[in-house]
């Protein structure tokens, strides 16, 4: 019987009922019961074992996961705790099973943002959110110099590091590309208040091979084609990448 034990983060991870950091958060706070008591983290359950949050039995009853891209627009926030903001992204988007955000984009920004069921793909993003391409469109308050293109794409020193070198388009006089390879705290913002710069607009178009081709505010399927592919990506970075610590909000 021991082969069909599993620890209770990756039960409610693979039924899709959130990701395993947010499910160590339930159970951290005494939310999840296994047979009617509050388990310890790390405990492993057996397919006899019921499992509730919030008093509530979670079964896994879906027959397939859900994959979404959405474009996000300003003012939403990417929480799945409805009950403390408002303009959360689950309220807003409304779907008809439960979803969560893999990440997340500041309330200021809009774009490409992934929501998902399946808690396994999930982490395996979040385990990579270091080592995959995430494209955005800024606009700022002021022209843009050469000397600012050539210090954003060399590295700015941010939160006690210095960030990534990445890749920086001008597009015009006040809009720029950039590609990033990290996801720390409001990173785009903070490098251009480094370089006396102010964000106007940010908009995330790309996340990976998942482009953003949706109206504001709405949200499609991924194709198999796309899931193939980004799971193909996902399985490369996974196997040659390790964090030492688990990674910050994204913009």
């Amino acid at each position: 019987m021991a082969e069909n034990l599993k620890r209770i983060n990756k039960y409610l991870s693979e039924v899709g009922y959130c990701s395993r950091r947010e499910a160590d958060k339930l159970i951290d706070a005494g939310r999840v019961t296994i047979n009617g008591k509050v388990p310890e983290m790390g405990t492993k359950i057996s397919t006899d074992d019921v499992v509730a949050v919030d008093g509530k039995v979670i079964e896994n009853t879906k027959a397939s996961f859900t994959y979404l891209a959405f474009n996000k627009p300003v003012g939403i926030v990417c929480t799945t705790d409805t009950r403390v903001e408002k303009d959360n992204i689950i309220d807003y988007i409304n779907y008809h099973k439960r979803i969560f955000p893999i990440g997340r984009l500041d309330k200021p920004s809009e774009g490409l943002i992934l929501l998902t069921d399946d808690g396994d793909i999930v982490n395996k993003i979040l385990r990579a959110s270091n080592n995959h391409d995430k494209e955005y469109i800024v606009t700022v308050d002021k022209p843009i110099s050469q000397t600012f293109i050539e210090r954003m794409s060399q590295g700015v020193p941010i939160l006690d590091t210095v960030t990534k070198k990445c890749e920086v388009e001008k597009l015009d006089t006040f809009t720029f590309k950039i590609i990033l390879t990290q996801g720390l705290n409001r990173q785009i913002r903070r490098m251009c208040e480094y370089l006396n710069y102010e964000v106007q607009t940010l908009k995330r178009t790309r996340i990976m091979n998942i482009k953003l081709d949706v109206p504001v505010g709405t949200h499609r399927p991924l194709t198999q084609e796309e899931l193939s592919t980004l799971k193909a990506l996902l399985e490369s970075s996974t196997k040659t990448f390790q964090p030492k610590t688990r990674p910050r909000r994204s913009q």
